[in-house]
């Protein structure tokens, strides 16, 4: 396996990833207290579930979290060329297989029904942050079979780099620091990825940027919204995150009680901007923690490329 990755993304990336992730595998606590790592405290998994069993909310946020839905954004831009007016990627984040059944059958039946060009996947695949990857991998797997290439992905805060070579033997073309070019006759446009930048820290967006034209359109796939600012300054007019869940449990009206990431609320979930760069923040298909959504459903969401004018 380490041979295999250190010939796929260089000795480097690799001995530093896994060396990461053996530091910091089941860890509550980082840095002190500042930095706490809820989806590892499992006293605290019980005592939200228990709550909301007393409040009789548990299983109503149960079935919201089957009821995953289809959810469409517009992207217009003066900078992507006319062959690719009308392109459209089906995005895809936060899957949390294992404790999300349901709900993943619930999106390969609503991917078997859409139609799209090309699908993103934003990282966050299994659920626990540490052990075995195998009932993630399997549940991946079965779902791939609904998804229509080409198919791109990244690494979440909650995936191992050692699950790489299993999804790229998917047919998932992971990037990590990395960038692949789609081509339309003579036109092109950038897909282009970074590693997480959430708990790992191994985001290169300077390396994953480097080859890419200025000229030309550019998307960013990243687990996390909150390097928006590297990425709109790095000259990308697209940025396709997840991570946030958008709150999962929220009050009335969508307010997320808690915000897990380190960026303001406007960019927690749905279509925001930043400069000249527009962003998308999916608030996810699975759940975490606990299998529940309150005021917040879950999605998969189409991103629809316009060719504008101005």
């Amino acid at each position: 396996m380490l041979a295999r990755l250190e010939r796929r993304l260089g000795r480097l990336h690799a001995r530093q990833r896994l060396g990461i992730e053996a530091e910091h595998e089941a860890q509550i606590f980082r840095r002190g207290w500042k930095r706490i790592h809820i989806e590892n405290w499992y006293s605290v998994h019980w005592l939200i579930s228990g709550c909301l069993q007393a409040t009789g909310l548990y299983w109503r946020g149960r079935r919201n979290a089957e009821r995953v839905e289809v959810k469409h954004n517009l992207v217009q831009s003066a900078a992507l060329p006319r062959e690719f007016d009308g392109f459209t990627l089906l995005h895809l984040t936060d899957l949390h297989v294992e404790i999300s059944e349901r709900a993943m059958q619930r999106v390969a039946q609503l991917a078997d029904g859409l139609s799209y060009d090309a699908c993103v996947l934003t990282g966050d695949y299994r659920n626990r942050t540490f052990g075995s990857f195998d009932a993630a991998l399997a549940g991946l797997a079965a779902l791939r079979g609904h998804l229509k290439d080409p198919i791109y992905g990244v690494l979440g805060n909650h995936d191992s780099i050692r699950m790489v070579p299993a999804l790229e033997d998917m047919g998932i073309r992971m990037l990590l620091n990395e960038a692949d070019t789609l081509v339309r006759n003579d036109a092109r446009i950038h897909i282009a990825g970074v590693d997480d930048a959430h708990f790992f820290r191994m985001d290169n967006i300077e390396k994953a940027a480097a080859l890419l034209p200025h000229e030309d359109f550019s998307i960013l796939l990243s687990h996390t919204p909150e390097i928006y600012r590297q990425a709109a300054h790095a000259g990308f007019d697209l940025m396709l995150s997840g991570h946030t869940h958008g709150g999962q449990i929220c009050l009335p009206g969508s307010i997320p009680i808690i915000l897990e990431a380190r960026m303001p609320r406007r960019f927690g979930a749905r279509a925001w901007r930043h400069g000249d760069m527009q962003g998308y923040t999916s608030v996810g298909a699975g759940t975490c923690i606990v299998p529940v959504r309150l005021n917040c459903p879950p999605e998969i969401t189409l991103h629809r490329l316009e060719r504008s004018e101005n």
